[in-house]
């Protein structure tokens, strides 16, 4: 039998520790000396403690170990156990390769630009949403009113029932820029399901995946926010794949002060294929 600073020093497991595995139920005594608390381990205990060490080098917790120590014994149950860890393991070495590219990248951009940070892109997936839209080609960019216009001059009886978040989003299809003559969708996300008016579609859109930028303040910022947009795709080796579009999270409709606007750009974007990277 050996002393608990004996079996500490045998196991190389702290008396703290041995007396946490006690109380869980992972590595008890085998006997307690009730005369004065001490607690003695017997030598063949100290094959248990490697095996609770490594399996914490592995990357186990404590409560799986214990579950793990119970079936030891039985040759597939550990398998089991141990390859559905390493699948877990493999898992987050690739979120933490996406994690190290993001810095890698970021850092290196930051080196050209050290406005680089204003604004954060984020890759992330645009739900399915069931929408009012409203597309048309109207004079120039800064008339994208005339469609919320007619949005809502068609559909004021109708009581729409705004979906939480309700995305109210303008999506700009022409496939460069325009002085004029511009073909911008509106959308707004709903509840409920409505009958077509003339110019207003209601229909379902299926969820996207996006680059997007926040920024707060006026829309002369957008020039800047689409090149932190682009540099981030290219970068990450992503690549464009669909019409380009703003959320507004907070628009003119809400308040008047362009320095209290907060707006969201948006690139459809989709994994570079390899062959042209």
């Amino acid at each position: 039998m050996l002393k608990i600073g004996d079996f500490s020093k045998l196991s190389r497991i702290s008396i703290r520790m041995l007396r946490h595995y006690d109380a869980l139920g992972l590595l008890v005594p085998q006997s307690i000396d009730v005369s004065n608390n001490y607690r003695y381990y017997g030598e063949e205990q100290l094959q248990i403690a490697a095996r609770i060490i490594a399996l914490k080098d592995m990357g186990f917790g404590l409560s799986t170990i214990l579950e793990i120590l119970i079936k030891y014994d039985d040759t597939k149950a550990l398998a089991e156990f141990l390859s559905i860890k390493m699948i877990e393991i493999e898992a987050q070495a690739e979120e933490n390769k996406h994690r190290l590219r993001l810095l890698e990248t970021t850092i290196n951009r930051l080196r050209k630009d050290d406005t680089f940070m204003n604004y954060n892109v984020v890759l992330k997936t645009l739900p399915e949403r069931y929408v009012a839209s409203v597309r048309k080609v109207i004079p120039s960019y800064d008339q994208e009113g005339l469609l919320w216009n007619t949005m809502m001059a068609e559909t004021g009886g109708m009581h729409l029932q705004p979906d939480d978040p309700c995305y109210s989003l303008a999506i700009f299809h022409d496939e460069d820029y325009k002085e004029q003559d511009v073909d911008v969708e509106i959308q707004m996300a709903l509840k409920d399901k409505y009958q077509n008016t003339e110019n207003v579609v209601f229909k379902t859109v299926p969820a996207i995946e996006i680059a997007s930028a926040i920024y707060k303040g006026s829309y002369d910022q957008i020039t800047e926010v689409n090149q932190v947009v682009a540099n981030w795709v290219n970068d990450n080796k992503y690549e464009f794949d669909g019409a380009m579009f703003c959320i507004y999270h907070v628009s003119p409709a809400q308040t008047p002060n362009a320095d209290e606007w907060v707006t969201e750009v948006c690139y459809p974007v989709k994994k570079r294929s390899p062959a042209s990277l």
